[in-house]
């Protein structure tokens, strides 16, 4: 829009704003009411204005525009996975996931029909063997996922022991030039979102620092990055979550001359899911896609409506991939390469959440690092402070999940149609560390109410 339009107007600073905004509180006093102060020690301002940046606002590398429907599939039947694969890529799944659980997994078989040259396809393994690995066809459309100190911290064990896993894991990603984060357990465990950035970037440094002598420049330049993030309802924090990853990437990478450039595979959370109103789980997953779009995702996995409490299901699957589907072809969110450029909110979030985030990650390092913590309990102590943080505003009610702590349907019932448990299982595994528990805010409300069905 031309400037000349608005040439008889004079400039009005941030300074100037304020002002304004205080003369109409009347003597209400200008903090109290109209600062919110979140869990991340963000204080957010009513209003964002220019003059409150020194540098340009810089244009992210990846494009909204480029986002790419998933389909993810735990493949628990081979014949069965490849069916559904070929079912959802013709009915508007643009990527596959392919969750492996163990070796037994046929990937020859499991990618029978599959065109790869159109259909890229991710294969997350939840078993670990460079020599299941070397069985892999290679391609440019396969990437291959393992991340085995993720493992440790969501189960509390290696998958051998630290050597072996190193071992085979140093392998692997010589096979695969790819290291992935999995950061989606500490989101749905509760860590709030500087703890969920500080945590990948210490979780990612580990890697760095292994591979930093194992690799050649070329190997640094080349290597690819998988980020397995969780999207909480938290709609501008989120899209901020994502930008700032991106930022936080490239400072450490490039510290390390290692390849800045990242994927983020996007899945809504888990945390805020009910069992009771569900179908209000899909107004839940569908912002959280906005967020992970207008945040730049790269894949976006959707999360059936009822995936906490049914099992696989035709009707879920496709209701959450056609959400995704309305979202890119009716709601033209392929239309934009970067809507979010230019809102200096979201700006200042990504600026805040990045120097949080980032000074987290210093006082790990200074502290032993993040396997270190781990082992020490740290890491976990941290997670859990936050966690019943949010759980204690969720049960006062300053959180608020509809159908389940305000507005609930006294009528509605569950009791007969969990075909899955939906709560935390106790485990009375031995560990080697305490692991980091996913836990969803509404369960103990669920199970008071389940007791009087």
């Amino acid at each position: 829009m031309s400037k000349a339009l608005f040439k008889e107007f004079s400039e009005v600073s941030s300074k100037q704003w304020k002002q304004k905004i205080q003369a109409d509180l009347k003597g209400a006093d200008y903090n109290e009411t109209l600062i919110w102060h979140t869990n991340e020690g963000i204080d957010v301002k009513p209003f964002y204005h220019a003059d409150e940046f020194d540098d340009a606002l810089k244009i992210p590398e990846s494009k909204a525009s480029e986002f790419k429907i998933c389909q993810s599939i735990y493949v628990a039947n081979t014949e069965k996975s490849n069916a559904k694969a070929v079912d959802a890529i013709s009915r508007g799944a643009e990527t596959i996931e392919f969750i492996i659980p163990s070796e037994t997994v046929s990937i020859e078989q499991l990618l029978k029909g599959i065109d790869l040259s159109t259909t890229p396809i991710s294969l997350k393994l939840q078993c670990l063997s460079s020599e299941y690995i070397s069985t892999i066809p290679s391609s440019e459309n396969i990437t291959i996922s393992v991340d085995i100190i993720g493992h440790l911290a969501k189960t509390g064990n290696w998958y051998h022991n630290l050597k072996d896993d190193h071992k085979h894991f140093e392998s692997i990603v010589k096979q695969t030039n790819t290291i992935s984060i999995n950061l989606d357990v500490y989101q749905n465990a509760g860590a709030h979102i500087v703890q969920q950035l500080a945590y990948a970037l210490a979780h990612l440094n580990e890697y760095f620092n292994h591979f930093n002598d194992l690799l050649d420049d070329n190997q640094k330049e080349t290597l690819n990055f998988i980020y397995n993030v969780s999207v909480g309802t938290n709609y501008f924090f989120e899209i901020a979550k994502l930008r700032a990853l991106r930022v936080l990437h490239t400072t450490l990478a490039t510290e390390y001359a290692i390849n800045t450039v990242c994927t983020i595979h996007a899945t809504p959370t888990k945390r805020n899911k009910t069992i009771y109103d569900y179908n209000t789980n899909m107004l839940r997953t569908t912002t959280e896609c906005m967020s992970a779009i207008l945040g730049g995702a790269n894949r976006i996995s959707n999360m059936p409506y009822d995936a906490i409490y049914h099992k696989d299901n035709e009707f879920g699957e496709r209701i959450s991939r056609n959400q995704l589907l309305v979202l890119k072809h009716e709601s033209y969110f392929d239309k934009v390469d970067n809507p979010s450029d230019g809102a200096y909110y979201i700006e200042s979030l990504t600026s805040q959440l990045s120097d949080k985030a980032l000074d987290v990650f210093k006082a790990i390092e200074a502290g032993g690092g993040f396997l270190s913590q781990l082992k020490e309990g740290t890491i976990q102590k941290k997670i859990k402070e936050s966690a019943q943080k949010e759980q204690q505003q969720f049960d006062t009610g300053e959180l608020v999940l509809l159908g389940t702590n305000k507005h609930p349907n006294a009528d509605d019932k569950m009791k007969q149609d969990l075909e899955i448990y939906p709560f935390v299982k106790s485990n009375p595994v031995k560990t080697l560390i305490a692991p980091i528990i996913e836990k969803r805010l509404a369960e103990n409300i669920e199970q008071e109410r389940l007791k009087t069905e």
